[in-house]
């Protein structure tokens, strides 16, 4: 039962997914698009913090975690955690002017994770990194003549990543992962004066691959019996990723959208055909503390230097880049996780908060976003496997300085799924 459940919502996520794209966002025309979170279900809830480990459940924003997996869990060693999520986001555009609304679903990671043996676990899985996915209109006046221009762009930066986690002395675990990037992004300009039959585009294309690491630092001492301290240290190496670009300019007919010039732009005469993302380092410090698998509070600050960041192909002349960094507060609750007669004590219930400085500035304004997420983890029978619903209400940017102030809610729903994938016969 459980398999075909699993089967039914990977199909339902990938039908979503390859229906449109990852975002509607009109600021994911900058840098290298919309950054998707890395975390699980469980962990959104929660303000997206990563700093919470237990034994059952995958954490693939610290691969410190892996070393917790399958300790103190009735023995389980050889436990296998999978885990996928699915989102559905309704998204509200808004402009001084006007507003319109949109919706997308999209699959949010496919992982699975393994214990080899006390203190030591690895996983793998895939996920998206970014997204492109926007169009939007802007109008002006030339010599007293509208001029229209139609910007577009879609496409996402796929994530493949091997993560291994190892405790080497009680209560500290180190923790590594290996990130492989790759995708396509492309980003389109229709320029039309009013009364002229023909148009102006410029369209570029960036196929872009590479790596980054994540290491990661979990302290978990227990304080008093069954309430632990839980600290982490997540450093997020710089990533470097090569772009491999192409642009074409040329005219249109207004009347039926046809080419009529097509112009390959020579891009190696300005050194900008193979360019470089350097996508600045970020930090995460985490605290928290609570009761073994009863509640849990925890907050997480990160930073990162994206002052530094460009991306020269796109030449953009209205964005510069600030430092980023991010506050988050979030934590659950579970009244009875033994509980054998009352089902509604074995819910795990979720809440949080956050608050991201993107980092990135548009037309001199702070680009922000503020979210409050919440949910329940709704056990499967009597096993560790859990079925985990979400939601998040969040708001970023503004309607100043002609921007567009994106009103979002998103329902999250994912699966873990606990098994054993080595066991001991057992002969009478």
């Amino acid at each position: 039962m459980i398999k075909k459940i699993v089967i039914a919502i990977v199909c339902i996520a990938s039908a979503g997914m390859y229906a449109q794209n990852g975002t509607v966002s009109p600021y994911s025309f900058f840098g290298i698009g919309d950054l998707r979170t890395s975390a699980t279900v469980e962990n959104q809830m929660m303000g997206h913090i990563g700093v919470y480990t237990d034994s059952i459940h995958l954490n693939l924003q610290n691969p410190a975690a892996y070393g917790e997996l399958g300790l103190d869990v009735m023995d389980k060693v050889g436990l296998v955690v999978y885990t996928a999520g699915i989102s559905n986001k309704q998204v509200r555009l808004k402009s001084f002017t006007e507003e319109q609304s949109s919706s997308l679903t999209n699959l949010d990671y496919l992982s699975l994770g393994f214990s080899l043996g006390k203190g030591l676990g690895m996983g793998f899985g895939i996920m998206p990194y970014s997204s492109v996915g926007y169009n939007f209109v802007d109008e002006g006046a030339d010599n007293g003549q509208t001029l229209t221009n139609i910007f577009s762009g879609e496409g996402d930066v796929t994530r493949v990543y091997y993560s291994i986690g190892y405790q080497i002395i009680k209560d500290v675990s180190l923790g590594v992962t290996i990130n492989y990037n790759y995708g396509t992004l492309s980003n389109e300009r229709l320029q039309q004066i009013e009364d002229v039959q023909f148009g102006t585009f410029d369209r570029r294309s960036s196929q872009i691959n590479g790596f980054d690491f994540k290491y990661a630092l979990l302290y978990t001492p227990q304080i008093k019996e069954d309430y632990t301290l839980h600290t982490s240290v997540r450093v997020n190496t710089q990533g470097n990723l090569v772009s491999r670009n192409n642009r074409n300019i040329g005219s249109f007919s207004v009347a039926n959208g046809g080419n009529i010039e097509n112009i390959d732009v020579n891009l190696d005469a300005n050194n900008l055909r193979n360019t470089e993302f350097k996508i600045p380092t970020t930090t995460t410090l985490g605290v928290g503390y609570g009761k073994d698998f009863k509640w849990f509070l925890g907050a997480e600050y990160s930073f990162q230097g994206l002052s530094s960041f460009e991306n020269p192909f796109l030449g953009t002349t209205n964005i510069q880049y600030n430092d980023a960094s991010s506050l988050a507060l979030g934590g659950f609750l579970t009244p009875d996780a033994r509980s054998f007669d009352s089902y509604l004590k074995r819910i795990t219930y979720r809440a949080g908060v956050r608050l991201d400085r993107t980092g990135m500035v548009v037309n001199d304004v702070d680009i922000n976003n503020f979210g409050i997420t919440f949910g329940l983890g709704l056990p499967l029978g009597r096993s560790f496997s859990n079925l985990n619903v979400g939601f998040e209400l969040g708001r970023r940017g503004t309607t100043r300085a002609d921007l567009i102030e994106e009103s979002y809610f998103k329902v999250n729903i994912g699966l873990s799924l606990n098994d054993r994938w080595f066991q001991k016969r057992k002969i009478n």
